[in-house]
């Protein structure tokens, strides 16, 4: 054990969004308890939060009654509030998502019926005019403006989530650059081992991320998807194009595939980035087009569910990596929306992976998953809109931590 240090009341592993927010809304729920979240990178939100594409989503397109639809929107909320209160540079800003054919519109009825089943505020339907009214160099023949839809720098809205925690009871730490290598867990006592020692902990809560099946499966957890890596490359817009984009700008999504398609998003900091595509990752936390990690490659290819994945979506998946390899198919894609783009308007810019639970069949698990081993919380999968959704997860696990666990039944007492 760490310098011999008292046992924890609740550790946090994870130093992501959902795990910082998941560390907030335990110390605002029970402000004595002793907290300690644990990041094995050197900054927080080094991964998926701080690689994407930091947009505050409206909660428009998911299934009305999913955990999904229902945390999106009061997470929203809950995340602007947030960032109001603590200084987060954040826009509510916008978006259009934008019908380019007529075989689109079926589509974009279905994400407005669904935003109204969802309760989305500001939503309105809009026609090409109004496209052009609203985004002058964007092309399209109907579309959906959702006014409530934003932009945030979730790099600093994790670090505030943290840093607020640790304000309110100075007992509460994070340690960064710690790597957890094992969790167990024996007569109401857990014990979280890490590469710089031991803590002890009457609860544990594993927002693990891209290595979230890893984690549970060490922690005894049985269930029989696999968590798979996807890469998305995004490009930015050079500075004499940005006046080409406004706000923020979505095709309507193809339901056959996972995500959402390659948009325009414009920054905090007044960037605009395309993007991004979406293709099989050999490296969970590799950023790099030919970065390959050897046991994330072995274990993906050794699962079926990934072989199921590949023959379902062979097309979609040539396509991906041919775009991620060729700016000139890049470009088609972008020009789609907005068609004056050039090659010269536009640059290779960052890259994000994003941690997808996969089913053996070859479907990916489309909805956030929570689930309990012991006196230990696993959050196995939380695909976008986790990041907008942070809060309300947060608030989700810490409510399972009471009714389950009996967390905060009594006085914090010491584990001996």
């Amino acid at each position: 054990m760490i310098g011999q240090e008292r046992p924890w009341d609740v550790i946090v592993v994870g130093g992501g969004i959902v795990g910082a927010a998941t560390f907030y809304k335990l110390q605002q729920r029970f402000p004595r308890l002793r907290l300690l979240l644990i990041e094995k990178e050197a900054h927080l939100a080094d991964h998926q939060t701080g690689n994407n594409s930091g947009v505050i989503h409206s909660g428009i397109y998911y299934k009305p009654g999913s955990y999904k639809a229902r945390n999106c929107v009061d997470g929203r909320r809950e995340l602007v509030k947030f960032a109001q209160e603590h200084g987060v540079d954040h826009d509510i800003c916008g978006k259009l998502v934008v019908a380019v054919e007529q075989g689109e519109l079926a589509r974009l009825d279905g994400i407005w019926e669904r935003g109204h089943a969802n309760g989305i505020e500001e939503m309105r339907r809009v026609n090409a005019a109004d496209i052009r009214e609203i985004e002058p160099h964007c092309t399209g023949i109907a579309g959906i403006h959702v006014g409530c839809t934003g932009i945030i720098d979730f790099r600093r809205a994790t670090e505030r989530m943290a840093e607020v925690t640790v304000e309110r009871n100075t007992e509460s730490t994070f340690r960064l650059g710690e790597r957890v290598i094992g969790l167990s867990q024996e007569a109401g006592v857990s014990t979280v081992r890490t590469d710089k020692g031991m803590h002890r902990a009457g609860t544990v809560i594993v927002c693990g991320g891209l290595q979230s099946d890893r984690l549970a499966k060490g922690d005894g957890l049985r269930f029989p998807e696999r968590i798979v890596g996807f890469r998305g490359d995004y490009y930015e817009l050079e500075d004499h194009a940005k006046h080409k984009v406004r706000h923020l700008i979505y095709p309507v999504p193809d339901p056959r595939f996972p995500f959402l398609g390659v948009h325009f998003t414009r920054m905090t900091d007044g960037s605009i980035e395309c993007g991004p595509n979406a293709v099989f990752s050999f490296d969970r936390e590799g950023y790099g087009r030919t970065d390959l990690d050897p046991r994330d490659t072995a274990d993906a290819l050794t699962y079926v569910g990934t072989w199921r994945l590949f023959m379902n979506n062979m097309a979609y998946g040539i396509n991906e990596y041919r775009r991620a390899f060729s700016k000139r198919l890049f470009l088609r894609t972008l020009r789609r929306l907005v068609p004056s783009l050039s090659m010269n308007d536009i640059r290779p810019g960052r890259a994000g992976v994003r941690a997808m639970l996969l089913a053996t069949d070859g479907t990916m698990v489309d909805d956030f998953r929570i689930e309990v081993q012991g006196r230990h919380i696993h959050v196995l999968n939380a695909p976008s809109p986790a990041a907008t959704a942070s809060l309300a997860i947060g608030g989700a696990i810490v409510e399972m931590a009471v009714d389950r666990l009996g967390l905060g039944a009594q006085e914090p007492q010491p584990i001996r």
